[in-house]
């Protein structure tokens, strides 16, 4: 989650941006304050499951925030950045589903970086936003493919948001495996320099495997920046595709061949009716 101080502004200005060059604050890490405005979030837990739709990869998402605020506005507009090809996305605040648009479509320049590509944003507007509240939002996406490898990644960019009076965030990643992978890499991504550094995680048995990953982010020390996890699929799964079309094709082979068989024996059965009369 980003919040925007040109944003910000728009519930005067009905969105008009004066400005492409957009200076983005996150709502998904620790306290920051924003024309008066304060949050805290010392705790968020993000859910993903990896799985087979119609023979592609997806990651389905499920973000929850647990945020304080302590600032004047009660209504406060927000920007997230969403992965290639996200769809199904949908925003509750406090358990009331919120509207969205899409802002990177009215504005094209305002993309977010990320190691992996640039990405669109979508806007939407807290109303009533007082003391505590929930956020949760849902997406989904194809998982990406690079150099021959399955990538996802989640934006954590929380370095501006860090202080001496809130100084921890941790952001806790379970991650769902319904699809059997290979040569799992759990690593995060310097901001600035995209640097991979591995991290620690866990992964249960039995399936769908669950991989549980912990990132801390603290005020004064180095950042971990953005979780990228990085995979490849068994050759039972590419098995199972090449099956799919192989028996297809024998499918379609038998199938000829019903026809074939049923045609030529119908016209012999003509020939024996017309020599029999």
């Amino acid at each position: 989650m980003r919040f925007n101080e040109q944003i910000a502004r728009y519930k005067v200005k009905m969105l008009v941006v004066t400005t492409l060059a957009i200076m983005l604050l996150s709502l998904a890490t620790t306290t920051r304050t924003v024309n008066g405005q304060q949050f805290s979030m010392p705790e968020e837990q993000v859910n993903y499951t990896i799985t087979q739709i119609n023979g592609t990869l997806w990651a389905k998402i499920d973000g929850i925030y647990p945020i304080t605020y302590t600032g004047k506005d009660t209504a406060i507009p927000m920007v997230y950045p969403t992965p290639p090809g996200t769809t199904n996305i949908i925003v509750w605040l406090n358990d009331v589903e919120l509207g969205w648009s899409n802002f990177s479509e009215a504005y094209p320049d305002s993309l977010h970086h990320t190691a992996i590509g640039n990405w669109s944003m979508i806007s939407t507007l807290l109303p009533n936003v007082s003391g505590s509240f929930v956020l949760r939002i849902h997406y989904e996406h194809p998982v990406q493919v690079i150099n021959g490898s399955y990538v996802f990644l989640y934006d954590l960019n929380i370095q501006e948001y860090l202080s001496a009076l809130e100084n921890k965030s941790v952001a806790h990643f379970t991650i769902t495996m319904d699809t059997d992978y290979l040569n799992l890499k759990v690593s995060t991504v310097d901001v600035e320099t995209e640097m991979l550094k591995p991290i620690a995680f866990t992964v249960s048995s039995g399936k769908p495997s669950e991989i549980k990953v912990d990132e801390i982010s603290e005020f004064g020390k180095s950042l971990p920046g953005d979780l990228l996890i990085s995979f490849s699929e068994t050759a039972a799964n590419n098995g199972s595709e090449l099956l799919v079309v192989v028996s297809a094709s024998v499918a379609g082979i038998l199938l000829a061949g019903l026809v074939g068989y049923f045609f030529v024996r119908r016209r012999r059965n003509s020939a024996n009716s017309m020599n029999d009369s």
